[in-house]
């Protein structure tokens, strides 16, 4: 066997007549007079194969361990379908089971089963169509990700994972340390003994990095030092966030897509946004046309429309001012009220989207108290160079801003909201020596995958989530 194989995907543009192997795992066997009809899948595709099994072929005590969720090879010819929707099928002429599944106990079953349960049997929901439809996008959208910045000269960077500074400056962060360690706890009547946590030291420089360390919360700041150097660079990798949260659009680690540019001002960096997201969302459409349309039939209707009229149409842009003005004279009733200066809802996006503006808007200009301390200042001293992508259905899908190029303006910036300055003295260094005006933007990839794909909780775009209380897997 070789990785070379043909899958699934493949044998559908074969003519019949040829000779063909089909691998996979079986979703159903179905027995009729004289014939048994398997529904094989190897992933590779949304559509299933048919392998027609006649009577006498396989031998009966074999085609028995045939069943849902056995892994399997059949070998045979590709013939004509009659059924509808198929344009050819496999009759198999041999069978190599790979490793068989007792039906009474396979979690999977042809029955459909809540996105809850699935969750609990992550590793095997992919065998199902739903989430194996959900990974195929997962996969085509990081491909389209990397060639749209490969494609305009773009460098892919690697940031770290660990960090002494907090990139957002909001306190949200898990603290790596090798401080802790467990002990092996008394036991009670009838119950196993659970491990005690104790620290071996208070100091933070005994431990491993002689410095409180944290799981990063961005790598945005790191990708500006190498923006400084090569101009245009992205990140595309896990970050990690300690909200105590645990609604449908959060979680404890996701991955962020982080592109920086050098040389670049704010209208620049609407300019990349908006290039990204149609270009993305249209290569998806294009490249996972069965699991879209799956997605529009059974979990989000007229969500091809939405897409569609994301990658046609212009993008709006107005300011958060301006946006304020058109909520609070819109004469809709919301759940928060509306004043200049809060931080907006998803329920004042949506309206701006789906009701006011029809189509994707950018706002930009927010007031400087409800953005991080990196962002730069106007010069009303109330707002800030930043930026939010707001699109129908989902609200924020992509933040950034022109960042603080200017020493003292940056310095002032961090002290007026309590942060120390010396864990960012490197960050400061970049506007002591040759500073230049720059700006990015941070895309989380499971709040895009929320959007392309109609799922509604976001513990269901990534193979194993990570929220509070659950860590399994």
């Amino acid at each position: 066997m070789d990785y070379r194989r043909t899958y699934v995907r493949d044998l559908f543009n074969l003519t019949p007549g040829t000779e063909a192997s089909a691998y996979g795992w079986v979703k159903t066997r179905r027995d009729s007079k004289g014939i048994s009809f398997v529904q094989l899948s190897d992933g590779s595709c949304f559509k299933d194969l048919q392998v027609i099994v006649n009577e006498g072929v396989i031998a009966a005590d074999t085609l028995k361990v045939i069943t849902t969720g056995a892994c399997v090879r059949f070998d045979g010819k590709i013939v004509a379908s009659p059924a509808a929707g198929q344009a050819v099928e496999l009759e198999a002429t041999s069978v190599e089971i790979f490793g068989a599944a007792d039906p009474t106990t396979y979690p999977l079953q042809k029955k459909g089963a809540s996105f809850e349960y699935l969750r609990e049997i992550a590793h095997l929901r992919t065998r199902g169509n739903s989430f194996g439809a959900v990974y195929r996008v997962r996969n085509r959208a990081s491909y389209a990700i990397h060639s749209f910045f490969q494609k305009r000269g773009f460098h892919y960077v690697n940031t770290p994972i660990i960090t002494a500074s907090d990139a957002e400056g909001a306190g949200a962060m898990f603290a790596v340390s090798t401080l802790l360690e467990a002990h092996e706890g008394p036991s009670t009547d009838g119950e196993k003994s659970k491990p005690v946590f104790k620290m071996k030291s208070m100091n933070p420089e005994d431990d491993f990095f002689g410095k409180p360390a944290y799981l990063t919360v961005s790598g945005q700041l790191e990708a500006e030092t190498l923006a400084m150097g090569m101009t245009n660079v992205y990140t595309f990798g896990p970050t990690f966030r300690a909200e105590n949260s645990s609604t449908s659009r959060h979680l404890a680690e996701f991955w962020m897509v982080e592109p920086e540019m050098a040389f670049c001002d704010l209208g620049g960096n609407m300019n990349l946004a908006e290039e990204f997201l149609k270009e993305v969302i249209g290569d998806i459409l294009n490249h996972c046309e069965d699991d879209l349309a799956f997605f529009n039939q059974r979990i989000e209707p007229q969500l091809l429309e939405t897409l569609n009229h994301v990658v046609d149409s212009p993008f709006e842009r107005l300011t958060y001012t301006e946006a304020v003005k058109l909520l609070k004279e819109g004469g809709e009733k919301f759940e928060y009220p509306v004043e200049w200066g809060i931080d907006l809802q998803s329920e004042h996006e949506r309206w701006l989207t789906e009701v006011k503006v029809g189509r994707p808007v950018i706002l930009t200009d927010y007031p400087k108290e409800i953005k991080a301390f990196y962002m730069r200042a106007n010069e009303d001293g109330k707002t800030v160079r930043a930026m939010d992508v707001l699109a129908p259905r989902i609200g924020e899908i992509i933040g950034g801003s022109q960042r603080e190029e200017r020493l003292d303006v940056l310095e002032s910036r961090i002290t007026e909201l309590g942060l120390p300055l010396d864990p960012y003295w490197w960050y400061l260094d970049l506007r002591r020596f040759g500073s230049a005006p720059h700006a990015g933007f941070g895309l989380g990839f499971e709040r895009l995958l929320l959007y392309v794909t109609g799922m509604k909780n976001i513990r269901d775009v990534i193979p194993y989530h990570r929220t509070p209380g659950h860590a399994e897997f």
